[in-house]
């Protein structure tokens, strides 16, 4: 068995990904590709997945090749496939609850924080303030229904990581590290500090972050430009 993750630094649904992986402990090859030199749309890539976007996994074993995109795909071929430790809950009930927090996390949520992160790191908030102004409000307020269940549970959903906590996490940290931009000071008081605003979502940050493999996961080009400057995400 060998498993091959093709990815992007600073993908959030690629970090989704590898966040399961990570916690499965499930052993795999990582192939970081280059967005600014267009790698996720080379020919070998676009045979695994021709609309030319990461994550893509494939699986060789016993002469079988198996290839997967979408990152929520991905997860739940690697539960079913390598169902200990679970990501997609243990009972009908849990598993039922983390799809529902996913779904509405993609619905109500994702694009609000889409718009703000691609807006700064395209560095087109002059001129879209105040779209930029209402898509954080929205982000902050779909927070506030997370920051809810982190308030009673360790995690979004029961007791342990799951599924939820891989989705909505690299979401929040795309939003943050958009926040910390210069040109974005008028938009984090409703984030920045997180402490001080969702306390239990930034207790929930450090938890995730201390789990086994979580440095492996993070975006490379985060750690070479700790403080944001001009860079895409």
């Amino acid at each position: 068995m060998a498993i091959d993750i093709y990815w992007g630094s600073g993908s959030p649904y690629a970090w989704r990904v590898l966040l399961a992986l990570e916690y499965k402990r499930i052993p795999y090859r990582s192939h970081v590709l280059q967005f600014s030199k267009q790698e996720h749309k080379s020919p070998q890539m676009l045979r695994l997945n021709p609309r030319g976007r990461v994550p893509v996994l494939k699986e060789s074993a016993q002469g079988k090749e198996f290839v997967c995109y979408e990152s929520l795909a991905i997860m739940t071929y690697l539960d079913r496939k390598y169902p200990e430790p679970p990501i997609f809950g243990a009972t009908p009930e849990e598993a039922a609850t983390i799809m529902r927090v996913i779904s509405e996390y993609t619905a109500y949520a994702e694009e609000h924080i889409d718009t703000v992160t691609s807006l700064v790191f395209s560095q087109r908030l002059e001129g879209h303030a105040d779209q930029a102004a209402k898509a954080v409000h929205a982000a902050a307020a779909e927070a506030r229904t997370f920051e809810s269940r982190l308030a009673t549970s360790p995690w979004l959903v029961g007791e342990r990581f799951s599924a939820a906590d891989a989705v909505v996490f690299p979401g929040i940290q795309l939003l943050l590290r958009a926040l910390e931009r210069r040109e974005a000071q008028e938009l984090r008081s409703r984030f920045i500090p997180l402490d001080a605003n969702f306390p239990a979502m930034a207790a929930w940050v450090r938890r995730i972050e201390s789990l086994p493999g979580y440095d492996r996961t993070y975006p490379p080009h985060w750690r070479a430009t700790p403080q944001p400057a001009a860079e895409a995400s």
